[in-house]
C-alpha cells in the first residue's frame, strides 16, 4: 500500500524498472542462501549465519528479523487502523470505513477498533504452531489482494476511458540536490516488498522436497512483482500527486464513478482482511526468532506451551501499543527497510557468499555479492539521511 507513494516519488518508468530489478536481486540472493545452506547442512537462516560468522552472525540475524518483522506487523496494524478508523495527513482527516458508516464515536475510535482486531483476529491466528496450518488463510489472503487489484484496475480503466485521469509522470521530478536525495526514500519501501528470506528455510523444511523450492521461489517472485507493479501503477494513476503514504486512505472520497462509495468500502475492507490473514505468517517467524534468541538451549517452542503463550501474548501486545503510537507507515518503512530489512534480503546473503566458508562460491557469485552490498548500503544510507532531514524540517516547521 506504500508502493503507489513510492512510484509518486520516482515516477512510473523508474518505479517499474526498480521493481523488476529488485525481483532479480531477490532471486539471486535466495539462490545464494539456499545453495550455501545445503553446503553447510543448515536448516535455518540463523544456522547459516552462525556457520559463516559464528555466534555474532547468528545474533545479528536474530536482531535483524526482530526489527524487520516487528516493523512490518506494526505497519499492517497501522494500515488496518487507517482503513477502519481513518487517518490524518497534512491537517486533513481521511475517514475510515467505520467512521463513514457510523460517524465518529468511541467504538469507531482507532484505539478501540485495533484492540478488537487484536483480540479477535490477530491473537487467534497467531496461536497456530505450524506455518502450514496457515496455508488456507494465506491462499485467501492472495485472493483478496487480487480482488483489490482487479477493482482498482477496473476503476482506473473506467476513468481513463472517460478522460478524467491525467497522464502520469514517467520520470522523477528533480528540481535541486535535495530532490535527488529524496528519490532514495522509495528504496526501503521497495526492498521491504521483496524480503521473504527468513521464511524460506521453514517452507523448504515443511515441503520435504528441496527440489520444489526453486519453482516456488520463481512463481512467488513473478506473482508478487506483477501485483506490485500493477498496484503501484493503478494507485498512482488514480490519485496522482495526491497519493498518500498509505494509498487506502485515498479511498475515502468520491472517485467520480457510479457506486463510488460501495467500491471504496470493498477496496478498503478486502485489503484490510488480506493484511489480517497475512499477519500470522510474518508473526510466526518473529516469534520463532525471538524464542531462539532468548532461549537458545531450551526445548522446541512447540513443546513448551507456557513459553509459547507468554511470548505470543507479549509480542501481540507490543505490536498493538506500537501501532497506536506510530501514525505513518512511511516513517516505519524508512527505518526498518533501510536497516534490518536490507540486511536480511541482500547484505547477509552477499556477505555469506564473500566469506565462502565451504569454498563453493564462483567468481560470478562474489562479483554479484559485492555489487549487491554496495547498492544496498549506499542507497539505504542516503534514504536514512534524506528521511531524517525531512523529519527534522517537519519538526522545525510542522506546516511543511
Amino acid at each position: 500500500m506504500a508502493l503507489p507513494a513510492a512510484m509518486k516519488v520516482v515516477g512510473v518508468s523508474v518505479g517499474v524498472a526498480s521493481i523488476v530489478f529488485l525481483a532479480f536481486l531477490t532471486h539471486t540472493s535466495l539462490e545464494i542462501l539456499l545453495r550455501f545452506s545445503r553446503a553447510a547442512k543448515a536448516t535455518t537462516y540463523a544456522h547459516l549465519m552462525g556457520d559463516a560468522f559464528g555466534s555474532s552472525g547468528a545474533l545479528l540475524f536474530h536482531v535483524a528479523v526482530l526489527l524487520n518483522n516487528f516493523g512490518i506487523l506494526v505497519v499492517y496494524v497501522i494500515i488496518i487502523g487507517d482503513v477502519l478508523s481513518g487517518t490524518s495527513s497534512s491537517g486533513v482527516h481521511h475517514f475510515g470505513v467505520l467512521e463513514g458508516w457510523f460517524g465518529q464515536c468511541f467504538w469507531t475510535d482507532r484505539t478501540f477498533v485495533l484492540l478488537l482486531a487484536t483480540l479477535f483476529v490477530f491473537a487467534p491466528l497467531a496461536f497456530f504452531k505450524r506455518i502450514d496450518s496457515l496455508r488456507h488463510s494465506s491462499a485467501l489472503a492472495v485472493a483478496l489482494a487480487i480482488v483489490f487489484l482487479l477493482i482498482t484496475a477496473g476503476i482506473t480503466f473506467f476513468k481513463l476511458f472517460n478522460g478524467s485521469i491525467t497522464s502520469p509522470r514517467m520520470l522523477p521530478n528533480i528540481t535541486d540536490v535535495s530532490s535527488i536525495w529524496n528519490l532514495f526514500t522509495a528504496v526501503p519501501v521497495l526492498v521491504t516488498a521483496f524480503v521473504c528470506h527468513y521464511n524460506v528455510h521453514t517452507i523448504e523444511n515443511e515441503l520435504g522436497e528441496p527440489s520444489l523450492m526453486q519453482p516456488v521461489i520463481r512463481a512467488s517472485l513473478v506473482l508478487c512483482s506483477s501485483i506490485y507493479i500493477l498496484t503501484a501503477l493503478f494507485g498512482f494513476l488514480l490519485f496522482g500527486e495526491s497519493t498518500l503514504d498509505d494509498v487506502l486512505a485515498n479511498f475515502d472520497s468520491d472517485l467520480g464513478i457510479p457506486y463510488s462509495s460501495l467500491l471504496n468500502d470493498i477496496v478498503r475492507i478486502s485489503y484490510a482482511l488480506h493484511l489480517m490473514l497475512v499477519f500470522p505468517v510474518i508473526f510466526f517467524s518473529l516469534r520463532f526468532n525471538l524464542d531462539d534468541l532468548i532461549f537458545p538451549s531450551a526445548r522446541s517452542l512447540d513443546l513448551d506451551h507456557r513459553r509459547f503463550v507468554l511470548i505470543t501474548i507479549g509480542l501481540i501486545t507490543s505490536i498493538y501499543v506500537a501501532a497506536n503510537f506510530l501514525p505513518s507507515i512511511w516513517d516505519v518503512f524508512q527505518f526498518t527497510g533501510a536497516t534490518a530489512t536490507v540486511c536480511l534480503g541482500f547484505i547477509f546473503p552477499a556477505a555469506i557468499s564473500i566469506r565462502d566458508p565451504h569454498g563453493i562460491a564462483t567468481k560470478k557469485d562474489k562479483v554479484l555479492s559485492i555489487v549487491m552490498i554496495f547498492l544496498a548500503v549506499f542507497s539505504n544510507l542516503v534514504a536514512l539521511y534524506s528521511n531524517a532531514e525531512a523529519l527534522f524540517r517537519k519538526h522545525v516547521d510542522p506546516h511543511q
